[in-house]
């Protein structure tokens, strides 16, 4: 007993050592953005600073591969960068990464910056939204800006740095990580996390106008990825997955309008035209895409209403693809993916498919005989109440009716059936059973019996 509570001992106080060794620990934050900067961006950068200063972190590491985004979001990351109480180092991987446009910005406002071998900064000129050139004046007005910001950030780091950064937003200068470390542009080049947070040990920075020092090596690396809703939100930003989302959207709505009573299809057509507006919301977007889908939309449901043997369907699905390839048309230097032909055509066809069944099964519905009023009489079968010559009353159906015979003088008492329909007279012959015993016979339903008729 006494050698197991000594080992029991032990292993308490190896388990607390490593404990305290674990939460004594310097740690580093590290956030990664793959992709167009956007609105996410910001609230996930907001969320890493918090979640910093709560742990008490030692630095927060921006993983950055972006092509750019919008100019205004540019600028409040580069505050909120600015504004942290925690130092944020930019490092700009993995090999072939790029700190395109707004990201250069967004580099330069880290407290340090650093780069992957085999990276490239700069090409950082204002453009349109379309991806269009700006007219002159206002070109000019966004780059003086633009240049001002860029100065700010790098005044520190020297005249070459400067010149660099501000020929970055006036030409388009862009350049590989070793022409930006040379012209001090960054604070140096990191093959792995591993070798930034050894280069970083030691460096003084200055943090809301106070220095400090930094202490990474042997920190612990904690990830911070995105969270389930600002994941989605960052993909959503993809005329892809944008117009997926809206022919699903649009399609559910429909169906939820065509047999309304259920929720779920509604539900997830109004979730999808959500996630739809909000990813065509931030993505640059020519409107008129927007008004020939609507279009197309009005044509599949012309089609359903009046059905023209899939002509009209037809007609919408080439209206459809076209829309979608206008709405998300190609935008030179556009931060965003472009939209694959082949996901216009593969969506567009499976709206015409959706609306090409609805429409089959229209006309089925159409050739089917009817089933409600006189007309489902026919081919009933029932019981003559008096003589048939020609005309008389049977018994259809649980009901008397007027009927006259096609078939000559019929008797009362004799098993009619209905053959037509004028009016409210039908017309009727004598039915005798099949003389095969494996015929059809008379449904029970449709006939009396003898104690029915007393």
């Amino acid at each position: 007993m006494r050698r197991f509570l000594w080992l029991v001992w032990v292993l308490w106080l190896i388990g607390w050592g490593s404990w305290a060794q674990e939460t004594s620990a310097r740690r580093v934050l590290w956030l990664r953005v793959e992709g167009a900067l956007t609105p996410v961006v910001a609230d996930y950068l907001r969320r890493g600073i918090e979640n910093a200063q709560d742990q008490g972190a030692e630095a927060i590491v921006l993983q950055l591969n972006t092509p750019g985004g919008e100019v205004n979001l540019t600028l409040r990351l580069v505050s909120m960068i600015r504004e942290s109480p925690v130092p944020v180092i930019v490092y700009v991987a993995p090999r072939g990464a790029i700190a395109g446009s707004a990201g250069t910005l967004v580099t330069l406002a880290g407290h340090l910056a650093w780069m992957a071998p085999e990276t490239a900064i700069g090409a950082a000129s204002p453009v349109g939204g379309q991806g269009e050139e700006l007219p002159e004046t206002l070109s000019q007005k966004v780059k003086e800006i633009l240049k001002a910001q860029v100065r700010s950030l790098t005044e520190r780091r020297g005249p070459d740095a400067v010149k660099l950064a501000e020929a970055a937003v006036e030409s388009a200068k862009a350049v590989s990580a070793q022409e930006a470390l040379t012209a001090g542009l960054i604070d140096g080049i990191a093959e792995n996390p591993e070798d930034l947070l050894r280069q970083l040990d030691g460096r003084a920075v200055s943090v809301q106008g106070q220095s400090r020092t930094l202490h990474t090596m042997g920190a612990v690396i904690v990830p911070l990825p995105m969270n389930i809703v600002e994941e989605i939100l960052h993909r959503l930003v993809d005329p892809n997955i944008a117009l997926i989302l809206l022919a699903i959207g649009i399609q559910a709505i429909l169906i939820e309008l065509s047999s309304p009573g259920g929720w779920i299809a509604g539900f997830i057509g109004v979730v999808c035209l959500l996630l739809a507006a909000y990813g065509i919301g931030v993505l640059p977007v020519n409107w008129l895409g927007l008004l020939l889908i609507a279009v197309a939309i009005v044509l599949f449901i012309l089609d359903v209403k009046a059905p023209t043997h899939g002509a009209l369907t037809a007609v919408g699905t080439a209206t459809f693809i076209a829309g979608a390839l206008v709405l998300f048309a190609p935008v030179a230097r556009s931060p965003f993916p472009p939209l694959s032909p082949w996901v216009a055509g593969g969506t567009g066809l499976a709206m015409a498919g959706f609306f090409g069944f609805i429409v089959a099964k229209a006309l089925q519905a159409q050739r089917r005989p009817s089933v409600m009023g006189v007309e489902s009489l026919i081919g009933r079968l029932g019981e003559a109440r008096t003589d048939l010559n020609p005309i008389g009353m049977v018994h259809v159906a649980g009901e008397l009716w007027t009927a006259e015979s096609e078939s000559g003088m019929i008797a009362a008492g004799t098993s009619v059936q209905v053959v037509g329909v004028e009016g409210l007279r039908l017309r009727v012959r004598k039915w005798e059973p099949p003389a095969d015993p494996s015929g059809p016979a008379a449904p029970p339903a449709n006939r009396e019996s003898a104690s029915q008729r007393a």
